[in-house]
């Protein structure tokens, strides 16, 4: 029997960061979680006490899930007025994993939604399936 190969192998998934923000921005349920390490290595990129960084740049779900505070406009309190990322080099897992999310690259038409959102998707050049692999990997090790 045959079984369907994932739609990420089924065709090569494009992606070029524009670094236009938009994934930076929340809204419709839409946020960073953030695993203890993660805040972790935030809090030491930033040199901020457990308490402090708890106070300035988290939130919580309303499931009390912790998140990364954004700003009224849904801006992430680290996305800068440039669209730059404070924290890039100690980003959490999800925004480094973006868009290679399982739910995004789970089929067409998921991947081709979230296109509507970023627009470096199906631009640049082709993702090598084993990266993509490597990055939905971290996703399901950060998941739990």
């Amino acid at each position: 029997m045959d079984v369907m190969k994932p739609f990420f192998e089924q065709q090569p998934l494009r992606f070029g960061c524009t670094g236009c923000g938009r994934c930076c921005i929340a809204g419709n349920d839409y946020f960073v979680y953030l695993g203890s390490e993660d805040a972790g290595r935030i809090r030491g990129y930033l040199g901020l006490s457990v308490d402090w960084f708890r106070r300035r740049y988290l939130g919580k779900t309303a499931d009390g899930d912790p998140v990364l505070a954004y700003h009224a406009d849904g801006r992430c309190v680290f996305l800068q007025n440039d669209n730059s990322c404070r924290i890039y080099p100690v980003r959490p897992v999800q925004c480094r994993t973006y868009p290679f999310w399982p739910e995004v690259t789970n089929s067409k038409t998921a991947w081709q939604r979230e296109s509507r959102r970023c627009e470096g998707i199906n631009r640049g050049p082709g993702i090598p399936v084993t990266t993509i692999r490597r990055i939905l990997n971290a996703c399901h090790v950060n998941s739990g």
